[in-house]
């Protein structure tokens, strides 16, 4: 891959991440309707929901929240819903530069509350600036225990900088589902 086209993909992945203002859902990207929900690991710990900043972002703590509920509404509800409900941009899955994404077991994103055109594309393809694979990262931080948290420095369409960013993951059902929050300098 050519230079410039690893830079205009991390920017539009950094746009989609990111920028959860982005992006109407199109009806080719609906998810995978193959299976249901599955018993999954507990979330991770410190959950409980803390009260909404005033920011104009959400914090690490909010976005540990979400997945929380997400892992519930997950469980709840079935795989099939779920994974429309992320992607459909809606509270409680969707608030200011927080949303849900999921990653189905073949690497393709399932759901993505930020930028549901992502919805189907490879996973692999997710760098950071770093060239980090996120995906990969993603696998490798639910491998042994369901749950984790991967860091990584994202372009924050916010600001317009690379900043540091923790995306919380766990493993539900077939799915890894996570909700990542840019972190304070």
């Amino acid at each position: 891959m050519k230079p410039d086209s690893r830079i205009a993909i991390l920017l539009l992945l950094g746009l989609a991440l990111g920028c959860a203002r982005l992006g109407q859902r199109s009806p080719g990207n609906a998810p995978d309707n193959r299976a249901q929900a599955k018993t999954s690991p507990s979330p991770p710990t410190d959950v409980t929901a803390p009260a909404k900043s005033s920011g104009d972002r959400g914090t690490p703590d909010e976005a540990k929240s979400m997945l929380a509920k997400a892992i519930e509404h997950y469980n709840s509800v079935g795989r099939t819903q779920a994974l429309a409900d992320f992607t459909g941009r809606k509270a409680p899955f969707f608030d200011r530069d927080l949303y849900v994404a999921c990653i189905s077991p073949d690497h393709r994103i399932a759901a993505n509350g930020g930028f549901p055109s992502l919805v189907g594309s490879s996973v692999d393809a997710w760098k950071d600036a770093d060239g980090k694979s996120i995906g990969r990262a993603s696998d490798e931080a639910v491998a042994s225990s369901g749950a984790g948290a991967i860091r990584y420095r994202w372009l924050n369409p916010v600001s317009g900088k690379i900043e540091p960013k923790v995306f919380f993951v766990q493993k539900v059902g077939e799915d890894v589902c996570g909700v990542g929050a840019y972190e304070s300098h």
